[in-house]
């Protein structure tokens, strides 16, 4: 999706849009609920161009999406605060309280538990999202009017000195023939960003050896299902996320030809492979289980309490047809979030590996500092599309996602590896990050805690004589 704000309506189109393509339209809506809401924008143009079909339900379907996302409770709550929990709340998610990480290599294991945080999170269908989200727009349907089978085909950017025969603000061309302009664009289209390359802001990529399976699962047994499990493999991790009482979504990160053949597989050979991934100890080595279970007695000697129980993934007996697909995993970072009259959200301006499930959060998080900054710049009569108040969303957003985007590249790095020096070394850090409740509650809150809501309320409350274009691819 690619936002826009303070848009002015050409002669020859109205209301106006915002663009989408798929699910990764979530930032983009978002940001417009969370204007559409303020009682400053009665009167204001809001829209949307989507680039495909509308999509909602009144009913969720029987059978699972295999597309999920790890909402954290800040997201959950900056999605209440549009109204669109409610929606999601209605149709289908699955809150998790406990979270087990766990190396293949080793005994080494860390266990966050609802005792140390309020929640853990939800696990949300895509679709679930997106048809909250789009439920939700209909109630503000009086300020916000979405297009849907509508794509901007072009952008002309504003000169840095532009004379009379030029506009001052971002023009863009629509399939149709339409055109419009608008005083900032913000780019919201996912990581092939059309607005960023049109923008000519370069983006850092790095392709991993990786891809990423995933598929919906039956359980052999009914049980609780709260629980969220991921285990390091030398290949890459595989997780489970609860959907139900009976049913969980798999993602495994693997080697381009292992997520080949497993798409390939029959059912049971499949599922063989998932339990095998969970549950066989192959890559142990009687050197690193001993040196790990030294360390282990030494830390309970000190802090008898500081160790977590393990817990066992329950097992896999089935797989939903139709419900395997694979798709490539890499690493992207837009090397500027900003320039006049433009600003990336959400993955048009990184991009991270699912090891993390902090991508939408991420996205969530943009949409809370932009909003933040451009309220101040409304407040006090500013331009929208003045760098002045953008580049303060940039530096804040950089420092926060660049430091996330590297530790989890970090982190695939050193458990992509089998060299015992370095399997010591991470199963030493993991034993003693679990038996350290402080730290696992700081590490938790860098993720739950992710999207400031407060900096939403002040931008409902400042933000005035504002009107809004979004585009989302």
């Amino acid at each position: 999706g690619t936002l826009a704000l303070g848009s002015k309506w050409c002669p020859a189109s109205h209301d106006l849009t915002s663009q989408h393509g798929d699910s990764k339209g979530q930032a983009g809506s978002m940001y417009l609920l969370i204007l559409g809401h303020d009682i400053h924008f009665h009167d204001k143009k809001i829209a949307l161009l989507e680039a495909g079909p509308r999509k909602e339900y009144d009913h969720v379907p029987d059978s699972y999406s295999n597309r999920v996302s790890s909402i954290s409770p800040g997201s959950a709550t900056l999605l209440s605060s549009c109204g669109a929990w409610d929606h999601v709340c209605s149709l289908r998610l699955k809150p998790f309280r406990r979270m087990q990480v766990w190396d293949a290599c080793s005994e080494a294991m860390i266990v966050f538990e609802k005792d140390d945080l309020d929640d853990m999170g939800y696990i949300v269908e895509n679709d679930v999202i997106m048809s909250a989200l789009t439920k939700q727009l209909d109630a503000v349907a009086d300020r916000v009017e979405v297009f849907y089978r509508s794509k901007a085909v072009g952008y002309t950017w504003p000169l840095p000195s532009h004379g009379c025969g030029t506009s001052p603000w971002v023009q863009v061309e629509l399939a149709d023939g339409r055109r419009l302009q608008t005083k900032l664009l913000i780019g919201a289209d996912g990581h092939n960003s059309v607005v960023r390359k049109e923008a000519e802001i370069k983006n850092i990529e790095h392709q991993y050896d990786q891809s990423a399976v995933v598929a919906t699962l039956h359980l052999s047994e009914a049980t609780d299902n709260n629980v969220a499990w991921q285990r390091f493999l030398p290949t890459g991790p595989i997780a489970l996320l609860p959907l139900s009482d009976t049913a969980s979504s798999l993602v495994w990160s693997t080697s381009h030809d292992h997520a080949s053949e497993l798409l390939a597989m029959d059912e049971e050979s499949f599922v063989d492979s998932i339990n095998s991934a969970f549950w066989s100890n192959i890559n142990h080595s009687d050197f690193i289980d001993t040196a790990g279970a030294m360390f282990r007695s030494a830390i309970s000697l000190l802090k008898p309490l500081g160790t977590a129980v393990r817990q066992l993934p329950p097992s896999v007996a089935g797989v939903d047809a139709e419900s395997r697909a694979m798709f490539p995993l890499g690493l992207g970072h837009a090397t500027e979030y900003v320039r006049p009259r433009v600003a990336l959200i959400g993955d048009a301006a990184h991009r991270v590996h699912p090891l993390a499930g902090q991508g939408v959060n991420l996205g969530f998080g943009d949409i809370a500092c932009l909003a933040h900054h451009l309220s101040a710049a409304a407040f006090n009569g500013s331009d929208l599309g003045s760098l002045k108040h953008l580049l303060k969303f940039e530096t804040e957003r950089q420092r926060h996602n660049v430091s996330l985007l590297a530790a989890t590249d970090m982190l695939k790095r050193l458990y992509s590896t089998t060299l015992a020096p370095l399997v010591l070394l991470r199963t030493w850090g993991l034993q003693a990050t679990n038996a350290l409740p402080p730290v696992k509650v700081r590490i938790s809150l860098t993720s739950v805690r992710a999207v400031g809501v407060h900096s939403i309320l002040l931008f409902m409350k400042y933000a005035q004589d504002v009107k809004i274009f979004v585009c989302l691819k």
